[in-house]
């Protein structure tokens, strides 16, 4: 019996499901999911399929330009975010690099990513032999990641 692989999507539940998406879009330069085949547009295919109005932002997805990474899921729930993640994103920012250049490099990710509606939540600084350092966002919604 051959065993398969199986891909991964990540879903975040959410209040506003499009500007979540394109924060995450700009911190791991993602793209919008396209629309289904024969639209030119998310809203025209809304529109083709009866959705009102007030629910075309009820859900939206970012993909991979390269098609390797997982698609993020966006989806509108009534209740806001009430504890601790116990999953979270690494977002890889530094790769390759260690000391006073990585936390540099994530200093400067951690503004760019401030700039578009992150907030800085803590820093850890290198601690060897294991430790490389890193930083703790929250995204607009408050979902806590790092940028390592």
């Amino acid at each position: 019996m051959t065993e398969q692989t199986r891909t991964v999507q990540i879903t975040f539940d959410c209040a506003d499901p499009a500007a979540l998406a394109a924060f995450w879009a700009t911190t791991l330069g993602y793209r919008p999911q396209d629309p289904p085949g024969g639209f030119e547009s998310w809203e025209q295919a809304l529109e083709a399929m009866g959705v009102p109005p007030e629910r075309r932002n009820d859900a939206s997805a970012v993909v991979d330009p390269a098609g390797s990474g997982p698609r993020l899921f966006f989806q509108r729930v009534p209740e806001g975010k009430q504890a601790k993640n116990r999953v979270h994103l690494d977002v890889r920012a530094a790769p390759g690099l260690s000391g006073d250049a990585r936390m540099a490099a994530l200093e400067a990710e951690a503004d760019r990513l401030v700039s578009h509606g992150a907030t800085r939540l803590r820093r850890h600084e290198p601690a060897p032999p294991l430790g490389a350092g890193h930083l703790v966002l929250a995204d607009p919604e408050g979902n806590e990641f790092c940028l390592d």
